[in-house]
């Protein structure tokens, strides 16, 4: 039997209506779906509020006919994806929660080398790297994605967790892999978040290293680390401070601007005149997080309210349901989001 054909238990033929069998072909893919200790299965449950029973190659799902039929379509997904031969992981679990349905794998779609974006809004499709394949989880991301590709400047603003950053330089890896562009220059402004850390030893690079961590986290995702530190050495990958871009035309490059939101109005403008012929550039940021001296202005805000009129540049916007590091993290921006008007009554 298909793992597409719904039938009630034949074992239970007064079963309620709520209740629904589907027999999959391999039950070591089953297997593999269900997860460790059926941790998979356990996280739907919770999500869906349904009881989710497996009986070796069968999965019955009791419960509300609307979470029953969601239950299946989600587990038929993970199913197809585990026997394409790709892992299933928490992130997919909670991707499918979160985008799946009837309707899903419609229009599905992968970005290779040359290949342009043409698809739908509703549409589901990765970005190729190296290393392994970029999905986006939710509907904002998947937004985000396409507008990277077809707008030469695009911003993408939002809270921690998000995925702006680690999508944005997958987006760049894909593109530089295909050959639309010859470069990648990542950058962030140098500022610490909120603390004082003194002067750092070492050479230049070893004082700025730091602050730029979280740009070389994402990179070691998607390429070989011999393959990095080559590309590296060749100035094919740069990744430096915003302060070293003044003065600069980037030409033929795919250019991303991390913690926009801690550069100054001045440094912002310097970034953006800084797009050179047959560049992409992104710039990401948080309003939230803003370490900037007191007084002095977000140039992502002030960014955001002059060009957001201008055609071709394209704003994309975050919000805590798009959070995809841990599920305590939306949580936790969303109570200190609804502590903030509080915060500016008193």
């Amino acid at each position: 039997m298909s793992p597409n054909d719904l039938t009630v238990d034949p074992a239970q033929p007064n079963a309620p209506a709520a209740e629904a069998r589907v027999d999959f072909p391999d039950n070591r893919v089953l297997v593999d779906v269900c997860g460790e200790f059926d941790r998979n299965l356990a996280t739907i449950e919770t999500a869906l509020e349904v009881q989710i029973i497996r009986r070796g190659n069968a999965i019955v799902v009791v419960g509300e006919i609307g979470s029953r039929d969601r239950t299946l379509a989600i587990l038929n997904a993970l199913y197809d994806r585990r026997a394409a031969g790709r892992d299933v992981e928490a992130g997919d679990v909670d991707r499918e929660l979160r985008m799946g349905g009837p309707d899903a794998d419609t229009g599905k779609r992968r970005i290779a080398e040359g290949d342009q974006l043409e698809m739908s809004v509703g549409s589901k499709f990765e970005i190729k790297t190296r290393k392994k394949l970029v999905e986006p989880r939710t509907d904002a991301q998947k937004a985000y994605v396409q507008s990277l590709f077809e707008n030469e400047l695009a911003f993408g603003i939002g809270p921690a967790g998000t995925g702006k950053t680690y999508l944005a330089v997958a987006v760049g890896v894909s593109m530089f892999i295909s050959g639309h562009v010859d470069k990648i220059i990542l950058s962030r402004p140098a500022v610490e978040a909120g603390e004082r850390l003194g002067f750092l030893p070492g050479a230049l690079e070893d004082k700025v290293d730091p602050y730029m961590q979280p740009l070389y986290d994402a990179l070691n995702d998607f390429l070989p680390a011999k393959q990095l530190v080559k590309l590296r050495e060749e100035k094919v990958i740069e990744i430096a401070p915003l302060a070293f871009m003044r003065g600069r035309t980037l030409s033929n490059a795919y250019v991303v601007l991390d913690e926009a939101q801690n550069a100054t109005t001045m440094q912002m403008k310097m970034f953006l005149t800084r797009l050179g012929k047959g560049s992409r550039m992104v710039i990401t940021g948080d309003r939230t997080q803003i370490d900037l001296p007191r007084g002095v202005p977000s140039g992502l805000a002030d960014a955001e309210r002059l060009l957001n009129h201008i055609p071709k540049i394209s704003f994309n916007y975050f919000t805590s349901k798009d959070v995809v590091r841990h599920p305590l993290v939306a949580a936790i921006i969303e109570a200190y989001e609804a502590d903030a008007p509080q915060n500016q009554r008193s």
